[in-house]
């Protein structure tokens, strides 16, 4: 991520356009993974954010070109570390990647600033069940709808089952901390 709060506020002003232009689409953007966790006060260092979106149907060419126009590129590759090796310059070469594949999810890129999106379609919760629980949270000038805790907690206790990250246990720690301390409360 950046290194300093001037790249930290351009990185959130630039995810604030992203996620307002699918909210216009009709989308209701969720931020997951390790960028939510940081919002609700975890100290883990991540690299991107995560947002998971209702599956695209017709959509994936409009959700392309909200992406190309802010500057971000497809990921074509993607490396054992989830780094993104390569990505897709064309607009139109990603749309027709993006309606031959129908992946699960996608990884965008902008190349000049670092900053990474990945958008889960409907995974691994639809993305329904986890807006009707996702509290809205206010960073600097933007407004993120995050999932909530329990939400969180399970989609990293599906990530741990599926990788070997050695943060997943210490996020699976940090989130049942918060949820025990709700409970003195």
């Amino acid at each position: 991520m950046a290194d300093n709060a001037s790249d930290k506020a351009d990185f959130l002003t630039g995810v604030q356009t992203i996620t307002k232009a699918l909210e216009v689409l009709g989308f209701v953007p969720i931020l997951i993974g390790g960028m939510a966790l940081v919002i609700l006060g975890s100290r883990r260092v991540t690299q991107d954010f995560d947002f998971v979106i209702a599956k695209p149907a017709e959509s994936y060419n409009q959700i392309l070109d909200v992406f190309y126009d802010q500057g971000f590129q497809l990921a074509a590759k993607v490396n054992d570390r989830a780094e993104i090796t390569s990505t897709i310059d064309s607009r139109k070469v990603a749309k027709i990647r993006l309606k031959l594949d129908l992946p699960a999810s996608a990884y965008f890129l902008n190349p000049k600033t670092g900053l990474r999106i990945d958008l889960l379609f409907d995974f691994p919760i639809p993305a329904q069940e986890l807006a009707a629980e996702a509290v809205a949270i206010k960073v600097r000038s933007s407004i993120f709808r995050v999932a909530s805790d329990a939400h969180l907690l399970r989609l990293k206790q599906i990530a741990k089952r599926a990788r070997t990250k050695a943060g997943d246990a210490d996020d699976i720690a940090f989130l049942q901390a918060r949820q025990q301390s709700r409970k003195i409360k």
